[in-house]
């Protein structure tokens, strides 16, 4: 039986960036190639939009108190794992728009070198020191972590936004809904809680092509 495990991710998800490292640990672990694919979330559908001032007051005003709590509650819960792992996470005054981002990926992905770029991307975006929607601010990326980024701009709004675009409806067709989230041959599996069992599924595999 062959082996197929995708990790889906999107850079504005908190409990995604927590995901990154263990999903290169089973990676290593195993000796796998895992796939990694950008699904960007559009957060509004589900969590009401928002926007913060200096002042820390939503100058959007359509998340519903029930909303709130959850965001709250989201990002204390990530910042309590975060502390515990060393990783800085800064709750964002807005709902970004990772999609160039994502299309960043798909790009460095292409040149065999996206794993730098993955890296600085979450852990800048994560300390505020990052603008996901900028693209010189994305090629200033690219060239810190050598990736040659001379058809990017070209890529961005053509086959590169295609592409992503493409992903995504694959995705959605796989029944992907949210992030971190793994396949392991089209098996879904959803939450950072469940990379037990997706570490199961790869090692009863793993086992029974040996016999």
């Amino acid at each position: 039986m062959t082996l197929e495990v995708v990790h889906y991710f999107d850079y504005k998800s908190p409990y995604a960036y927590l995901a990154q490292a263990p999903t290169d640990k089973l990676e290593a672990k195993y000796r796998i190639r895992i796939q990694r694919v950008p699904y960007t979330l559009y957060i509004p559908d589900f969590l009401g939009a928002a926007e913060l001032d200096a002042t820390g007051t939503d100058i959007v005003g359509t998340r519903s108190e029930h909303q709130w709590r959850r965001v709250r509650y989201s990002y204390m819960d990530c910042r309590r794992e975060a502390n515990r792992l060393g990783l800085t996470i800064r709750g964002p005054r807005k709902i970004w728009d990772s999609s160039l981002a994502h299309i960043g990926f798909l790009y460095a992905h292409e040149q065999d070198n996206f794993r730098a770029y993955h890296r600085v991307v979450y852990e800048r975006f994560w300390r505020r020191e990052l603008d996901i929607e900028d693209i010189a601010v994305l090629l200033a990326v690219m060239n810190e972590t050598g990736i040659d980024v001379e058809g990017f701009t070209r890529f961005a709004g053509g086959s590169g936004r295609e592409l992503h675009d493409e992903l995504q409806a694959k995705a959605e067709a796989a029944g992907i809904f949210g992030v971190p989230s793994w396949t392991v041959n089209d098996e879904l599996f959803w939450g950072s809680e469940r990379l037990g069992l997706v570490e199961e599924a790869i090692s009863q595999i793993q086992d029974s092509t040996r016999r």
